[in-house]
């Protein structure tokens, strides 16, 4: 979906996508236009169809490189964003901008790049639904959107940037299987993947994409919650 305009973005234009406040980088109000916005990781889209639904013969996953590449060194960059209107502590948000990166590296040496940079904001319902209803005509919150960078008419423009990612945390606290601080966490990090598998060029517009995408986000949250080194995935 194209979007009507194009917001701040330190990347491919003049005004940048985060600021300074208080000695923290706040992410951009809104994602750049030109990005199609995927959304959303709602319980159904992970695991079943809703209804009847026809299923394309074949889905093609984003094509990614043979397993044995591997990378010498990767740098990753995430930008990490949290609203005023979201209770998120201090270890809370290190543990999550920890765990996403390395998802981000995973992926980095699966896709072959030696750099990648995305940004992950966390805001509230009435946030969200601003931006779906401007980027997506549905005027309701959702769990996560995603701005790919690698569409519209900034396509090509910085092949190391990915895109946005913005999760509204109340509407992961009502999804989440445990009400628990670490159930709410674990949400995220999923809907984190989730938004990242889409800007990878993943969808779930059908059960067999639904399987290729999943079976790539399984993989990313294996590597979130690993130890040591990254691996490919």
């Amino acid at each position: 979906m194209t979007a009507g305009k194009r917001a701040a973005s330190k990347r491919v234009a003049s005004k940048p996508v985060a600021s300074k406040a208080g000695g923290k980088r706040t992410v951009a109000s809104k994602p750049a236009a030109g990005k199609r916005v995927a959304a959303s990781a709602s319980r159904a889209s992970r695991s079943r169809p809703r209804g009847k639904r026809t299923v394309a013969s074949k889905a093609v996953a984003p094509k990614r490189p043979a397993a044995s590449a591997r990378l010498a060194a990767v740098r990753v960059t995430l930008e990490l964003g949290v609203d005023d209107a979201v209770l998120a502590h201090a270890p809370w948000r290190a543990r999550l901008r920890r765990e996403v990166a390395r998802m981000l590296t995973a992926a980095a040496r699966t896709e072959r790049r030696q750099t990648l940079e995305a940004s992950l904001r966390l805001t509230d319902d009435p946030t969200i639904r601003e931006l779906n209803r401007d980027f997506r005509h549905k005027d309701k919150p959702t769990d996560v959107l995603a701005f790919a960078q690698r569409e519209g008419p900034w396509a090509g423009v910085g092949a190391e940037l990915l895109g946005d990612i913005v999760i509204s945390v109340p509407t992961a606290r009502r999804q989440a299987k445990r009400k628990s601080p670490e159930g709410v966490y674990l949400e995220v990090r999923f809907l984190a993947a989730h938004g990242l598998c889409h800007l990878l060029g993943y969808d779930h517009r059908d059960d067999e994409e639904e399987r290729v995408m999943n079976a790539r986000m399984t993989a990313l949250l294996a590597q979130a919650s690993g130890s040591g080194r990254v691996h490919a995935a």
